[in-house]
């Protein structure tokens, strides 16, 4: 696999986190510029912010959770050249997850359907690292 072909799925999943962390500026900018806030409120409870900035909020904060997991298993599977094509496509379906999961988070954000989504990529994503690490032990092995 080249390079290019790994790196892509986590170019869409970086994108997604710029354009979450964005989003969530411009709405809490607007609600303090109106006066629907004020900075005492959310200094220190982020809690305070009304519901729509507060998934926003909720969705970019859930980006640097799951997602370093992946990050940091696609370093490794460079690094030790164990990225393949099967890699590959388990990497985009993971990131489709997580944007399916940002898009429920920032509009209906019914929390059943964002859960189902979050459990498809966590299943996809914990499969990918039994794989990475069978393949570790499997070639230290001689296998």
């Amino acid at each position: 696999m080249t390079i290019t072909a790994i790196l892509l799925p986590v170019f869409v999943q970086v994108a997604l986190i710029f354009v979450l962390m964005i989003g969530m500026g411009r709405s809490r900018i607007g609600h303090l510029r109106r006066g629907d806030v004020a900075i005492g409120e959310i200094a220190l409870n982020n809690g305070s912010w009304p519901t729509r900035t507060q998934q926003i909020s909720n969705a970019y904060g859930n980006q640097f959770e799951l997602p370093v997991l992946f990050l940091i298993l696609v370093a490794l599977a460079i690094i030790t050249r164990k990225a393949d094509l099967v890699f590959v496509v388990m990497s985009w379906i993971f990131v489709v997850t997580r944007l399916v999961h940002a898009f429920v988070h920032v509009t209906s954000n019914k929390v059943q359907q964002r859960f189902m989504v979050f459990l498809i990529g966590a299943l996809i994503l914990a499969l990918m690292w039994i794989m990475f690490a069978m393949r570790i032990i499997a070639a230290e092995a001689g296998i």
